[in-house]
Order: structure tokens, then C-alpha cells, then sequence
């Protein structure tokens, strides 16, 4: 693949993952955990470190604080080759930390901001922007000083020349505060969850909620879990089914990894069905391990399951 083919601006911290707990937190109680991982977290750098294990030339546009977590985090990029060339260290913010527990398929998560609220659109690499054919950006709501200039900032990238996708992610806030008329138009591929597009709009279904957005949408790329994905351009609709791996550890960053495999797809010019089904895979691979990046560590491995799920898929 080409150099410079995708920048990825957005949040980073590290994630604290708890498995096997006895029992639920209360508070003035203890209880225990059978297992912790410590991984690189973010919605943004999962999506850019699973980007380029798939062999995108992938670069990042963030800031950690200068201390040990900044550290891992800018170390672990750089070992799953990730340019960390436009990632700040900041003397005056920590870097974030998420602590996860889980619980079967499902989790509570706490997170401790740090740096990444801090992030404005004057620390977005905008001298280098047009080396790149396309820019992703995660977790809107969690950057606080990037709210403002959410639409100015499409606005310009699309300026520089690039394709560009977005996926908003929850609002801790339960706000929702993101102006879809005015953005979706500079946003080449928009990528929501069906709860983030229900909120998003405050319908009550998802068919009401696309059908708010869609106006103003070029592509969009639902995220459906185990019922797949759809993509929705020019009125046309494309639906796909899931994969399902046969080991099962826990879902976090599968969707970041269903962006990574979209987009990876997509540089390529491939159809949209295409797109998605890539997506799929990659966020089933995903969940085979603990937390978002951990499957695609190993270039071989990784393959290895690539092969074995479409190997099911196809013969089931």
C-alpha cells in the first residue's frame, strides 16, 4: 500500500481490564478480580494500531501526558507500527486511563480523561494533512476541546483533499450534543452503533433514526453486532451478516476493529459490501482476545483467523 494513507486523530489512554469478578462493586465493600490485563486503549488507537496490522500505512494525531502511562501508550503504537510523529506529551495533563470490568458479554466502564480533553483543532497536523488520502476520528464526546470545531475540522480536511470517516461513540453525558445536518456532509463514511444513532436522533428505532439521518449522510456503515452490519449510499442498502469466532474473551474495541476493517477495505476502493464484510470479520477476530488490539499482535496468527473464519462462514 501506498505511504501516508491514513491519519487517525483522536483520544488515547490505557485500559485496565478486569476479568472474573466476584460479585458487583458496592461502595465501602471489596471484592475481587481473577485476572488483569493492562492494554492500549481508545477507541482511536485501536482503530489505528488494528489499521495497520492489516498493512495501512497509519499515522496518529493525539496527546498523553509525560508519565508512565503516556509511555506505553506511545511505545505500543510505535511496536503496531503506528507513526506517533503527531502525538503530543503534555507537562500539565496525565495521560487517560479507562478501568474496565467485565462481566460475561457485558462491561462497566470507568475512565479518568486526562489529555485527551485537552486536544484542540490547533493540535491536529494540519501542515501534513494533504500527505494523507484519509482521516478517521473516534470518541466525539469524550474530547471536549474539539466539540466546537467539530464541523470546521471535516470541513477543512475535506479541503486538503482527503476522504473521511466518523465514528461518535456514547456520550458519558447522555447529551448528544453533535450537529449532524451541518457535519455528516464533510463525512465520507459515518459509523454509529444502533444505540449511538437512536440517542443520536431520540427515536425509538433504528429504521426512524436512519431515516433522520440519511439526508444528510454520503455513507453510512451501522454497526449491528451479531446481526452484522449495513451500509446505506445513494438510497441503496447493503446488508451483512456477522461472523462468529469459536472462543469468545470479551467485545472491547470490536467495533473500532469493525473501522479498521472497513477502512482498510475501503482505500482499496472496494465495493461497499465489501467494506462491511471486512468490517465483520475483524470485529469477530477481535473478540477472541482480551481487549481491542491483543488478536492482531501477531501478523501470522492473525491470518491464521482470518482464514478460519471465512473458511466457516463460506461452508456454513
Amino acid at each position: 500500500m501506498a505511504k501516508n494513507e491514513l491519519l487517525v486523530v483522536g483520544e488515547l489512554n490505557v485500559d485496565l481490564i478486569l476479568n472474573g469478578i466476584q460479585g458487583f462493586p458496592q461502595i465501602g465493600k471489596e471484592i475481587v478480580a481473577n485476572d488483569l490485563t493492562l492494554t492500549l486503549g481508545s477507541s482511536s488507537a485501536i482503530m489505528a494500531a488494528n489499521a495497520a496490522a492489516l498493512g495501512v500505512s497509519t499515522a496518529f494525531g493525539g496527546m498523553v501526558g509525560n508519565d508512565q502511562f503516556g509511555d506505553y501508550v506511545m511505545e505500543t503504537l510505535e511496536d503496531r507500527n503506528v507513526s506517533t510523529a503527531f502525538v503530543r506529551r503534555s507537562d500539565s495533563h496525565q495521560t487517560g486511563v479507562t478501568v474496565v470490568m467485565n462481566y460475561d458479554e457485558d462491561r462497566a466502564n470507568v475512565t479518568y480523561c486526562g489529555a485527551m480533553e485537552a486536544m484542540t483543532i490547533l493540535d491536529i497536523p494540519w501542515f501534513e494533512m494533504s500527505n494523507f488520502k484519509h482521516f478517521h476520528l473516534s470518541n466525539f464526546f469524550l474530547q471536549k476541546g474539539l466539540h466546537q470545531d467539530i464541523t470546521a475540522i471535516f470541513k477543512k480536511v475535506k479541503g486538503k483533499g482527503l476522504t473521511t470517516s466518523l465514528d461518535l461513540q456514547w456520550d458519558p453525558a447522555d447529551v448528544w450534543n453533535f450537529d449532524y445536518k451541518e457535519c455528516l456532509p464533510y463525512i465520507d463514511v459515518f459509523m454509529p452503533n444502533e444505540a449511538e444513532i437512536l440517542r443520536l436522533t431520540q427515536e425509538n428505532d433504528v429504521e426512524s433514526a436512519l431515516k433522520q439521518v440519511e439526508p444528510y449522510a454520503n455513507t453510512i456503515a451501522l454497526k449491528m453486532g451479531s446481526k452484522g452490519s449495513l451500509g446505506i449510499k445513494n438510497g441503496e442498502r447493503v446488508q451483512t451478516s456477522a461472523f462468529k469466532a469459536d472462543v469468545y474473551v470479551d467485545s472491547i474495541g470490536a467495533g473500532d476493529s469493525f473501522n479498521a476493517g472497513f477502512i482498510a477495505k475501503y482505500l482499496q476502493g472496494a465495493e461497499l459490501g465489501d467494506c462491511l464484510l471486512n468490517g465483520n470479520l475483524m470485529g469477530a477476530i477481535n473478540t477472541t482476545m482480551a481487549g481491542g488490539t491483543e488478536a492482531f499482535k501477531d501478523k501470522k496468527a492473525l491470518q491464521k483467523k482470518i482464514e478460519q473464519l471465512q473458511h466457516i462462514k463460506t461452508t456454513s
